[in-house]
């Protein structure tokens, strides 16, 4: 019998690489026992990750779900694990020192064992203290290598990482290759430089399938030394999952490894929970084309994790490009016009960026700054027109050190908008903020929870906290998924409107020297209700010749915010608006947009409201 090899199971993963959500806690709960029972696992993946953020949207409460869900895996002595992002805990911007050491106090306390910690740059230094907390707060630390292909990210680059790390007080190395691009033999030559430096440190492959390498990788690095393997399973493994136990388990046990039996009909029943789980609403949220391989993705790099909801930005997105395309008599694009187009403008765009590892937050930059550009370019706009805070952060050094050099037209775009790079320690810039969080929730009578649970969960997510509280996550949520699951109209189902014979759809009326814009609508039923946004569309006025009257537009769909800091003042009119002033905000891909007005008047109308959501060139206001 060969070396054992340990199997690990990352349930969390398996669902965010393939959609926007995972299964609820009750869920959860059900698919824990025949996962134990097929007896095949060492550790799950339990948390960590986007899964509080998730149970928030749901209007559950994560600290719950955390300690229901790991408490099975406890009592049957299989070891639990969460991930974490190092300066940025469990969102996709930096936590303050308090919260992120309170964050793995509790973890260990609800059930998990082991954090693993990962920065999206590759930033030691923002690893440290995640070392630290996780030591202290009783947790095994597991520090990340994030696996990208570059010039600069080269086999000698890892081993020194992992030199660091383990220096550093490290008790394990994770090769987490997010995106499935870290080719079989340089990840065994890794795996030997790691074990070089410390011959009994565990070390762990995770390694997504999107182009095709994965089951290689899994088998070299286990020949390599490796002392773990991460696995997905049915119906969720490959495509942008991960490679497949029952695969994975077979390859090892042919090379000689020794690996545990697995109990095929536990194995049928988890199998069946998932998909049952699937069928119920998460299938909703998966695109079938996250279930597939795609070796184009050997070029970009983009991670699993990113492409699981990059298929459904990209619907969004398309519609809006193809309106514009329509109202300026264009050629539409299809869906994969567009994900080459995309796939192409990031290896573009990414040594400009300074070669950030492909990994979250970073690859969600990357990708936004790719889709944006493309967009703009697509109407005649320069690359670059639009960065939102979070990306120009990263640029800047605010996130930590980048691997490269940033460009030279990225430079002076930023000295052109006042904008400073930042050498220091990206943690510093972060005041710690408990006792501030702690007096918020004592201003609205809630409590902080048991080990200080609740103070933790509003600290790390302050606006999903505030609307779980209110009960308006759970309500947005279960108006989406209704909507979900609308029956789609056919065209066999649809009444034939004059559009379809090439009547008009908007005319521009001139009254009274100024440009209107009307659509034209030709439903058959006079007396059907109109939402508030097709009534604000029917008259919209748009820039006349005499320059009366100006419009500031979305440049790309999402949802609209008003303010972004509680001290901010909302636009109204009256105000006076001058070219590059910061008007209100766009969420889109996870990233909040500062919208800039590019003409300068006083404003007329505001024709947004807070939350609402909108798409690409839609008007947001008016100015005379």
């Amino acid at each position: 019998m060969g070396r054992e090899i340990g199997l690990g199971l990352v349930y969390r993963d398996m669902w965010q690489s393939s959609g926007k959500y995972m299964p609820r806690v009750d869920q959860l709960v059900r698919v824990a026992e025949p996962i134990i029972d097929m007896g095949c696992f060492k550790r799950v993946e339990t948390n960590g990750g986007g899964f509080e953020q998730i149970n928030l949207l749901y209007g559950e409460n994560p600290n719950t779900s955390v300690r229901q869900w790991t408490q099975p895996f406890n009592d049957a002595g299989i070891e639990t694990h969460m991930l974490e992002r190092g300066l940025n805990g469990l969102r996709m911007y930096p936590v303050p020192r308090d919260v992120r050491r309170l964050m793995f106090k509790l973890k260990k306390i609800q059930g998990t064992d082991i954090s693993r910690s990962f920065d999206g740059l590759n930033d030691t230094r923002n690893l440290k203290l995640s070392i630290e907390y996780a030591r202290e707060g009783g947790m095994i630390a597991q520090a990340a290598l994030c696996i990208t292909h570059s010039k600069l990210h080269t086999v000698d680059y890892y081993v020194k990482m992992a030199e660091t790390l383990i220096d550093m007080g490290a008790d394990e190395i994770c090769i987490k290759d997010m995106a499935g691009i870290g080719r079989p033999a340089s990840m065994g030559k890794l795996v030997e430089g790691i074990k070089a430096l410390k011959k009994d440190i565990l070390v762990t492959y995770h390694g997504h399938s999107g182009p095709g390498f994965s089951v290689a990788t899994s088998l070299e690095a286990a020949r390599a030394g490796a002392d773990f393997i991460d696995v997905g399973m049915e119906p969720l493994s490959f495509g942008t999952g991960h490679a497949d136990l029952l695969t994975v388990h077979e390859v090892l046990r042919d090379a000689g490894f020794s690996v545990p039996d697995i109990n095929m009909k536990a194995y049928m029943q988890a199998r069946s929970l998932t998909q049952e789980f699937i069928d119920e609403f998460l299938g909703y949220y998966i695109n079938p084309k996250n279930r597939l391989m795609n070796a184009l993705l050997i070029g970009p790099g983009l991670p699993g994790g990113m492409m699981g909801s990059l298929m459904a930005d990209l619907e969004n997105n398309l519609q809006s490009l193809n309106k514009w395309k329509e109202k300026n008599n264009k050629p539409p694009l299809t869906q994969d016009d567009l994900l080459i187009k995309l796939f192409e403008e990031v290896e573009e765009i990414w040594p400009k960026m300074g070669y950030p590892p492909l990994v979250t937050p970073f690859s969600q930059y990357v990708k936004n700054a790719a889709l944006v550009n493309v967009m703009q370019m697509e109407k005649g706009k320069e690359r670059w027109s639009l960065l939102d805070d979070n990306t120009w952060d990263m640029l800047l050094g605010k996130s930590g050190r980048l691997p490269g050099e940033v460009a030279d037209e990225l430079k002076k775009l930023a000295e052109s908008q006042g904008r400073e790079f930042f050498t220091g320690d990206p943690q510093d810039l972060q005041p710690d903020a408990l006792d501030e969080f702690r007096s918020k929730m004592k201003e609205k009578g809630w409590e902080t929870g048991p080990d200080d649970e609740e103070l933790f969960e509003y600290a790390m997510h302050p606006q999903q906290y505030e609307a779980f509280k209110s009960g308006k996550a759970k309500q947005d949520f279960e108006a989406d998924l209704a909507k979900k699951k609308e029956p789609v109209q056919t065209p066999a189902d649809s009444t034939p409107t004059p559009t379809s014979v090439g009547q008009p759809k908007e005319l521009n009326i001139k009254v009274n020297d100024e440009i209107f814009r009307v659509s034209i609508s030709y439903d058959t039923d006079s007396n059907s209700p109109s939402s508030e946004k097709e009534e604000k569309q029917k008259t919209v006025p748009v820039a006349s010749s005499n320059g009366s009257t100006k419009e500031i537009k979305a440049p790309l769909e999402g949802k609209v915010y008003l303010t972004k800091e509680s001290g901010d003042k909302e636009i109204k009119p009256g105000d006076k608006v001058n070219v590059g002033d910061i008007v209100l905000y766009i969420e889109a891909m996870k990233v909040t947009n500062a919208i800039k007005a590019d003409v300068s008047g006083v404003v007329t109308e505001v024709l947004v409201k807070e939350g609402e959501e909108v798409f690409d060139d839609d008007v947001l206001i008016k100015l005379s």
